[in-house]
């Protein structure tokens, strides 16, 4: 059968807990692929090449959080984390490694389902139409028409979130935005309580976008508000 919604790759060692997402899921319309551990996981992200990846965390041979660092090393594929509790370290840990969203269990298979369209939706939306440089100064260069940006001339790899944040706040460049405003265009409107999400994604694009992460150029903090890219000179 061809992808309908799309294709998810299903990387968990808890047989039952992958048939039921694996059954829900595909009744939702999406095709489903499976793996019960990281090292497999990998190998069916090679092959498959799936739209998006559902990454449990605890799992024997390499856990979810070495086999998101890898997936992160080669590819923007979209990732969801399956965490087993809801404690804030590992939302954090979760998000600076790259993952896109998590959802701590137990959680509802409606949960699941809203979360991965979510996330779906959000990395498929097209690029702002805005000009074709957002930005460009003697180090940073944001080009929305080739969906690329460089530093020092070369291409940084961004994940499609981090690209959708960068760009937005590029195209606001000089506009103080607030949490809810970056958390509602970039994630949704069902994201606007999700602070850590954008001080995590402006930490990444920070380590990747800056000289100096600690003391940013471009993109700037205002405390108690949000944040502002800073206009070129």
């Amino acid at each position: 059968m061809s992808s309908r919604k799309g294709k998810l790759l299903i990387i968990d060692d808890d047989n039952k807990l992958v048939e039921a997402i694996e059954l829900y899921l595909n009744r939702a319309g999406y095709d489903i692929v499976t793996a019960a551990d990281g090292l497999q996981g990998m190998q069916q992200m090679y092959s498959q090449r799936p739209d998006l990846i559902i990454l449990d965390v605890m799992m024997p041979t390499m856990d979810g959080w070495e086999t998101c660092r890898r997936i992160r090393e080669i590819s923007d594929v979209p990732v969801i984390m399956l965490t087993a509790r809801g404690q804030e370290t590992d939302r954090v840990m979760g998000l600076k490694l790259g993952a896109d969203d998590y959802v701590a269990k137990p959680f509802s298979l409606k949960e699941l389902e809203a979360r991965v369209g979510a996330v779906l939706r959000r990395t498929r939306l097209p690029p702002p139409a805005k000009g074709r440089i957002l930005y460009a100064d003697d180090e940073l260069v944001i080009d929305s028409e080739r969906l690329e940006v460089s530093r020092e001339g070369e291409r940084v790899q961004l994940t499609a979130t981090e690209q959708r944040l960068l760009f937005y706040l590029a195209e606001n460049a000089g506009r103080v935005l607030t949490n809810e405003q970056i958390l509602e265009a970039v994630w949704g409107a069902e994201y606007v309580n999700e602070a850590d999400y954008v001080k995590l994604y402006i930490w990444r694009l920070r380590q990747k976008i800056e000289e100096d992460s600690h003391q940013p150029r471009h993109i700037l903090t205002e405390r108690g508000i949000g944040y502002r890219f800073a206009k070129g000179r």
